[in-house]
């Protein structure tokens, strides 16, 4: 099954010719996953071309289809659906502010009943000014 999903969600060009062959086999045996694949590789597109302004037509075909393993993720989806779209067709990314905070993360677990507020203050930092 971990192989069927990796085929579905790696983009086609990138499989090889028997894992094409047998994607196409298990797709055209259960209509279901067909039509799943069909949805994720369209999200997919979607990412890739930043294209968030058809993310509620992608929404709504996924709820019109009887999909019940997508319907989570579009009710989830919804939820913050401006953020989503935002995220979907700007360039602009929260890529780097999350590296720092994985990195704070790390330096607060390697000082973890070690030291006081103090010292973990002075090797955050230190950190930031790439001085760790």
């Amino acid at each position: 099954m971990r192989d069927v999903t990796s085929w579905i969600t790696r983009h086609p060009d990138r499989l090889h010719d028997d894992q094409s062959q047998q994607l196409k086999q298990i797709l055209d045996r259960c209509p279901a996953l067909d039509r799943t694949a069909e949805h994720v590789r369209a999200f997919a597109d979607l990412m890739n071309d930043r294209r968030g302004r058809d993310l509620g037509q992608w929404m709504d075909g996924v709820q019109a289809d009887d999909v019940p393993a997508l319907h989570g993720f579009v009710n989830g989806l919804g939820q913050d659906l401006d953020a989503v779209v935002a995220g979907l067709s700007l360039r602009y990314s929260s890529g780097a502010v999350e590296g720092h905070n994985n990195k704070i993360k790390m330096i607060k677990r390697q000082m973890f009943s070690r030291a006081n507020f103090d010292l973990l203050r002075k090797r955050v930092l230190l950190a930031a000014q790439g001085r760790s």
